[in-house]
């Protein structure tokens, strides 16, 4: 797109299916690595990555002509035959359906960028039903509960 000029930046954040913590500290890098190959390959430019075991956060730059549930079906969907394929988790591994997604202005980039960074200190005090809770909250998204992800609730 010759003379198209843009500047959108989207934190896209979904869960595992079921919340399940099936994410292992011994090969999340190789699945982020494997996740920004993806964002790379699609022309887009992953500025962080990072989780939890049972949740990603992802922030890109994005080009106007690239559909953000495109980019986010083609990285769940790949992501979950690399990691099935190559048997890094020792459960079958799925990601939940859906997906939030988050824009934010230049000026902001540096702020999202560290937090996603510091996910694990961050999720010290905060669980991630919170955290997303207050992603939805804080950008006035609309919203029936009954279509969030299934909360596996701590017993």
């Amino acid at each position: 797109m010759s003379n198209t000029y843009s500047q959108i930046y989207i934190q896209i954040v979904f869960a595992v299916k079921n919340r399940k913590a099936l994410i292992h500290s011994s090969w999340e890098e190789k699945l982020y690595k494997y996740i920004t190959g993806i964002v790379t390959q699609k022309h887009q430019k992953l500025i962080a990555i990072n989780g939890m075991p049972d949740h990603i956060h992802i922030f890109i730059g994005i080009k106007p002509d690239c559909s953000v549930s495109d980019l986010v079906r083609e990285i769940k969907k790949s992501s979950t035959n690399y990691i099935n394929t190559e048997k890094l988790s020792t459960y079958k591994f799925n990601w939940q359906e859906g997906f939030g997604a988050f824009s934010y202005g230049h000026s902001q980039i540096d702020a999202v960028y560290h937090y996603i960074l510091n996910q694990k200190k961050h999720h010290r005090t905060k669980s991630f039903k919170e955290e997303y809770l207050d992603f939805l909250e804080k950008f006035k998204v609309d919203y029936k509960s009954e279509y969030l992800f299934d909360w596996l609730e701590a017993n």
